[in-house]
């Protein structure tokens, strides 16, 4: 992920497009959720936390929430904890909810804020329990459509949420700190929950009226076809998306994204985007040029700028 020759011509022209992003998101709030897979290599990280510095220089207040499936279904191999997986989410029983809290809490959230250190950006680590920012009560068994049959599963302790309080995340960021936010939360016993990263990132956006929600994912955004990684879709709006979905065109980890996307748009996120983390400086290239990186999702594309049709 190596740059090239720095061209000081390009530099000042990018620049100078930029600006009218820079003065439209002065003040505002990007909430940007990673995944697991891009925690674990240090220069994929070392380039977040440079990207999220510059976000932060212009006036950007920025909130990271980091998933972590990977190394807990990895830490849980090692261990002998098995890790069933239902439609896309982790089961999480007693033992397994003991390694997501390691690998959540302890590996991961400590990778992120070493990069955020590494590149000078000052980061706070907490998660969805410290100073009670997220509620949450236990997930009742459910009937879901597993492999076309309707099936009763019980998550485990996996939580749903129930409300947000986002006064510490107001204080970290009045301070100048990155909050940088592990998924796990708690009733109001105290019990460790396990919640999606995809859904904590969706509510803390909408608990924080946040202007954008960012998901940096394992492709480059959504595709036309699924197999296709050069069928990028640069915008598209909620009807499209269930058009997108009824066909097929979004499947495996995706849906949740889709899924947080959906209550995040409308709980009054305004702009919600999917972009590949492989793209070198792709989360800058979507905030401050036309063209983008990934995939803009609106509610409608009633909504959507001049600027942003051009992509």
């Amino acid at each position: 992920m190596t740059g090239g020759p720095f061209d000081p011509e390009a530099g000042v022209v990018g620049l100078r497009r930029a600006l009218p992003y820079i003065r439209l998101f002065k003040g505002a709030t990007f909430v940007i959720k990673v995944g697991g897979v891009p925690c674990a290599d240090p220069e994929v990280l070392r380039d977040l936390a440079e990207q999220v510095g510059v976000l932060t220089a212009v006036g950007i207040r920025v909130v990271v929430v980091h998933g972590g499936g990977p190394q807990a279904t990895a830490l849980a191999h090692r261990l002998g904890v098995q890790t069933p997986m239902v439609g896309g989410r982790r089961v999480t029983d007693a033992a397994g909810l003991e390694v997501v809290t390691m690998a959540l809490n302890g590996t991961i959230n400590t990778a992120v804020l070493a990069a955020f250190r590494s590149a000078e950006v000052p980061a706070a680590g907490l998660s969805g329990i410290d100073g009670g920012l997220i509620y949450a009560r236990r997930r009742p068994p459910r009937t879901m459509d597993v492999e076309g049959r309707p099936t009763e599963v019980d998550f485990g302790w996996v939580g749903d949420i129930v409300d947000v309080n986002v006064e510490i995340l107001d204080r970290l960021l009045d301070g100048g700190f990155v909050p940088v936010v592990s998924p796990l939360c708690a009733d109001e016993g105290g019990q460790v929950l396990n919640i999606n990263a995809d859904t904590v990132a969706s509510a803390i956006a909408r608990a924080l009226g946040a202007e954008k929600l960012v998901f940096l994912t394992d492709i480059p955004g959504l595709l036309e076809n699924a197999a296709d990684s050069r069928s990028l879709v640069s915008y598209v709006d909620l009807p499209g998306v269930d058009e997108m979905e009824q066909r097929g065109a979004i499947t495996g980890g995706m849906l949740p994204k889709v899924a947080a996307a959906r209550e995040a748009l409308g709980g009054g996120v305004a702009r919600v985007h999917m972009v590949g983390y492989r793209v070198r400086s792709g989360l800058l290239r979507e905030v401050f040029t036309n063209e983008g990186a990934g995939t803009l999702m609106v509610r409608d594309q009633a909504e959507l700028l001049p600027g942003e049709l051009a992509q």
